[in-house]
């Protein structure tokens, strides 16, 4: 079955960097939309972005604009999630999910998820 697993959380201190990186298999990934979303404890599951198939589109929640940057390498069917200038509001599970869909900011939007990496941002 289709499988994405997300790598590179890990604890960070307010105001550094982090690159999360989500591997697929068993799915046509050039053809999917790529997105992250996040869930932090008590709270519900929200976008942070997502990239077209082609990589040429991006689209980012208002709180992430500017910080965070999703690239996408359809040849290592790999989808990034570059975080910088991290604050304690981003600590969450960050999951990867995609998305037969154009464009979808909606949990139901996506049709595989993976199993979420936590990120811990340390004021």
């Amino acid at each position: 079955q289709v499988q994405l697993v997300e790598s590179g959380g890990g604890l960070v201190q307010a105001g550094g960097s982090l690159r999360l990186s989500c591997a697929a298999s068993r799915l046509t990934f050039s053809t999917y939309t790529m997105g992250w979303f996040r869930q932090a404890p008590g709270k519900e599951r929200e976008f942070v972005g997502c990239i077209s198939w082609r990589g040429s589109s991006t689209y980012y929640a208002d709180s992430v604009t500017g910080r965070f940057t999703i690239s996408r390498d359809n040849a290592k069917n790999t989808v990034h999630l570059q975080m910088v200038t991290l604050k304690a509001e981003d600590t969450a599970v960050y999951y990867c999910a995609a998305s037969a869909r154009t464009y979808s900011d909606r949990y139901a939007g996506y049709d595989y998820w993976g199993q979420g990496t936590q990120v811990t941002v340390s004021s």
